[in-house]
């Protein structure tokens, strides 16, 4: 049995009662919907912010006046179609990082990816193939390329058919796993090309130990499996990925000092890495007209809460 009671299931008509108790404006029509079809629990994570703060620090049960229910679904709505836009944006950084990768490795030899000397010392590298042989397995009835190369070359697959069957997951691990020096090579065909002089004694040894994309491309994994998932993007935190190092670039001084975790960090990323694979994309000017028309305006939303400086003024 659990050490605290679990709190009895709640009615949408009680649901509404609670609100409007802890002072939400909330209009009937439009709560019975959402709370109906989204739930209480779910978007109670949207009005969180306007939780009062009691004397111990701790939020409390009590609205901060002037929140209404048209503000949490406006506010859900606007991280809906933000999911999306980085679910698009980010399912063409993972096919160009697949790309990369399988260029760097198959001009070396396109069988390299199975030979652990290939890699790092310390990388499980016995432990990845199993997951590749897995997507293999996965892809066996859809894919007449995987059909191919098992029937007529005795299952043995150039990477750039594996590639094809990667997860993001895959690829980031991947690129973790491989030495500086293609690191490296990928990167500047991101057109990432760090200061190194602009850095300190011990960031320079960082930076020349690791490519600053290996966190960067952690992070885009941990949120492109949340948009897969439907779970929250605003007011979340991430893997943290450092930005030190990418901060000497004109392009990326924008960033957040020291480490970025927050969904600001993520799209001033995104927006650069796009411009590189995707020239004249949209993207960017997408992102920015959703930050100031759905984020900035709603009382609940604070810069603090997307990792964004006070003067930001939602370009990307």
């Amino acid at each position: 049995m659990p050490v605290q009671q679990v709190k009895p299931a709640t009615t949408v008509a009680q649901q509404i009662d609670i609100l409007r108790s802890r002072g939400m404006d909330v209009d009937e029509n439009l709560a019975v919907q959402w709370l109906t079809n989204v739930g209480y629990y779910r978007l109670s994570a949207y009005w969180y912010p306007a939780r009062t703060l009691e004397t111990n620090g701790q939020r409390g049960d009590a609205l901060t006046l002037g929140i209404s229910f048209v503000d949490v679904a406006n506010l859900y709505e606007a991280d809906r179609k933000l999911r999306t836009l980085i679910h698009d944006g980010i399912e063409r950084i993972e096919v160009a990082l697949r790309t990369r990768l399988s260029a760097q490795i198959c001009s070396h030899d396109a069988l390299r990816y199975q030979q652990p000397g290939a890699f790092r010392p310390g990388f499980p590298h016995s432990q990845w193939l199993a997951t590749v042989d897995k997507r293999i397995a996965r892809s066996m009835r859809r894919s007449e390329s995987i059909q191919h190369y098992a029937r007529d070359y005795d299952g043995y697959f150039p990477f750039w058919v594996v590639a094809e069957v990667l997860d993001f997951s895959d690829a980031s691990r991947m690129f973790e796993g491989i030495p500086i020096s293609d690191q490296n090579a990928i990167a500047e065909t991101f057109n990432v090309h760090i200061d190194i002089g602009a850095l300190s004694r011990k960031q320079r040894r960082k930076a020349l130990s690791e490519s600053p994309l290996v966190r960067w491309f952690e992070q885009l994994t941990v949120l492109r499996n949340m948009c897969a998932h439907h779970s929250r993007v605003w007011n979340k935190s991430f893997a943290p990925a450092s930005t030190v190092a990418l901060r000497t670039m004109p392009e990326l001084e924008s960033l957040p000092s020291g480490q970025s975790e927050k969904i600001y960090g993520a799209l001033t990323m995104m927006a650069f890495l796009l411009r590189t694979i995707s020239p004249g994309t949209s993207w960017p000017e997408k992102a920015t007209t959703l930050m100031q028309d759905s984020f900035f305006p709603n009382p609940l939303v604070t810069k603090a809460a997307l990792g964004a400086p006070d003067d930001w003024d939602g370009s990307l």
